[in-house]
């Protein structure tokens, strides 16, 4: 498994030239494009549902309907991910590039998924539930910020060689 290091980040483009192509050419970059905000948009209305819950007792069903809903995005989410890295990077997780994210991503995963346990064990009220339910989407906005500066850095990588490749 490899184990970036802060100097293996600086002379390592985020892709290569052949990575870019492949990331270009493959249907999986659009899955991610399209599931990436879906899920963006379902995490925004849980968390709302969730907090009405825990403030006023009410919308339980509506609260739990959303988080299984956000989880099961999740899950589609991390199996389209990993097909992508397959295709980009040639393995399915901890590639070089994404190493720390998905290395968080497992975190989130875990959290997401002792919700569901939880909800069909019944092992913790609801209100500890949600609680949980909170507590994995910190992680899951924690994930997602790793990612969007990830895709920040690969924007501005991309410039920065077209700009050397002109100036050439």
């Amino acid at each position: 498994m490899p184990n970036p290091t802060q100097s293996d980040h600086q002379t390592r483009p985020l892709y290569t030239s052949e990575e870019r192509a492949r990331r270009d050419a493959t249907v999986w970059t659009l899955v991610q494009g399209v599931l990436a905000p879906v899920q963006f948009l379902v995490f925004l209305v849980s968390v709302v549902l969730v907090v009405r819950y825990l403030q006023t007792g009410q919308g339980e069903t509506a609260a739990t309907f959303s988080v299984v809903l956000k989880t099961l995005l999740l899950y589609t989410i991390m199996i389209t991910g990993c097909i992508w890295e397959k295709v980009v990077f040639g393995r399915y997780l901890f590639a070089a590039s994404f190493f720390w994210e998905d290395v968080f991503s497992m975190l989130v995963l875990a959290l997401h998924t002792a919700y569901l346990v939880a909800l069909y064990t019944g092992s913790l009220s609801v209100r500890e539930q949600m609680l949980l339910a909170l507590a994995a989407y910190a992680a899951y906005a924690i994930n997602a910020t790793q990612f969007i500066l990830k895709l920040r850095a690969a924007r501005l990588q991309s410039t920065q060689q077209n700009s050397q490749q002109v100036a050439a």
